[in-house]
């Protein structure tokens, strides 16, 4: 099978693999569609611990596919079945597991991340997400390639689900990619008015035209532009969807009171520490709070969400491709020209 893998910082390879052999718990899947993700980019230039030379790694944790071969051991799933994968598997032990959140296990692991991913035709899926609930039989009327990017979509609902959001409250997303994108979606369905902030006019420009909804600002003067906004009260909700200290730093002066603070977006640890005016934090009431990856739970939410027609992920995916054209993809996701990159293996 053709597969795309990493073999070390800026080392990635399109090249012809033997397709996984399953056992009597395992299931094999047809990958029929897969998202490329900033988390794919950044490991494709910077590349990922335990990965080299001599252990390549088969990239691709968004995903959906066709089930083609299941153990005989196998409980629930048949093949034909189309199913969406939530990629943590947690060791199902710790505390953390045991409360539902594998995504936050010590030990976990992911697809395309530190066992093989998607981005190849076929993908073993190990007993242990047979039996987690990670593998979700996809809603009638959700595309393959719907369900893939609900998996960003989870994890962005994560930190929605912290916000406590409530209709007619004014919210900022900074950062106009695939994850200020699903914020963005998250916010209005909730019923609040969106802000949405980049340095790009043209990310902008792009978002606005798909999501009408989203008011936008670019310049150099957000904090006056969010008290008109606001009509002089501040924001209730701000989520940072970029790694930008500064961005962080900028957010407390714009809350009102009682204001909801979301750190979506990690900051690398040679930019830490971030300074940070608690006095904001302390005489506003304010609640800073920080979100990564998704839950089990929290992915098929979404995906309901999908099915019900209460978000349209369509409208976050700008550009489809063949698996052959794969380095493009990640070439454009780069540059950060479109929203969502997806391969279609259909």
């Amino acid at each position: 099978m053709l597969a795309l893998r990493l073999y070390g910082p800026g080392d990635i390879r399109l090249e012809e693999v033997l397709v996984p052999e399953i056992n009597e718990h395992e299931i094999l899947l047809k990958t029929d569609a897969a998202a490329v993700c900033g988390t794919d980019v950044r490991m494709w230039q910077n590349g990922q611990k335990g990965v080299d030379e001599d252990h390549p790694l088969i990239l691709g944790h968004e995903f959906a596919g066709t089930i083609v071969k299941t153990g005989d051991k196998v409980p629930f799933y048949k093949p034909g079945m189309q199913v969406g994968m939530q990629p943590n598997i947690g060791c199902g032990i710790c505390d953390r597991c045991v409360d539902g959140k594998f995504h936050l296990c010590d030990d976990y692991r992911a697809f395309g991340i530190n066992m093989d991913g998607a981005f190849a035709e076929y993908v073993k899926i190990p007993a242990e997400a047979v039996t987690r609930g990670n593998l979700m039989v996809l809603p009638k009327g959700v595309s393959p390639a719907e369900a893939a990017v609900t998996e960003p979509l989870s994890c962005a609902y994560n930190g929605f689900t912290k916000c406590f959001v409530k209709p007619g409250e004014y919210a900022m997303v900074v950062g106009a990619g695939p994850i200020g994108f699903c914020h963005a979606m998250l916010l209005h369905m909730a019923g609040a008015a969106v802000l949405m902030n980049d340095i790009s006019q043209e990310r902008l420009a792009d978002v606005k035209k798909r999501l009408p909804f989203v008011e936008t600002y670019c310049g150099d003067d957000l904090p006056g532009f969010v008290k008109t906004w606001t009509q002089g009260r501040g924001l209730d909700v701000a989520v940072t969807a970029c790694p930008v200290p500064s961005v962080q730093a900028a957010m407390l002066p714009l809350m009102n009171y009682g204001g909801r603070v979301n750190f979506f977006g990690g900051i690398p640890a040679n930019k830490q520490p971030v300074a940070l005016d608690t006095n904001q934090i302390h005489y506003h009431e304010l609640y800073v709070t920080g979100s990564t990856r998704s839950s089990v739970a929290q992915f098929r939410k979404t995906l309901e969400f999908v099915s019900q027609g209460l978000l349209n992920v369509n409208e976050m995916i700008t550009d489809r491709y063949q698996l052959a054209d794969i380095t493009a993809a990640f070439e454009n996701a780069r540059q950060a020209k479109g929203i969502k990159h997806v391969i279609c293996f259909e």
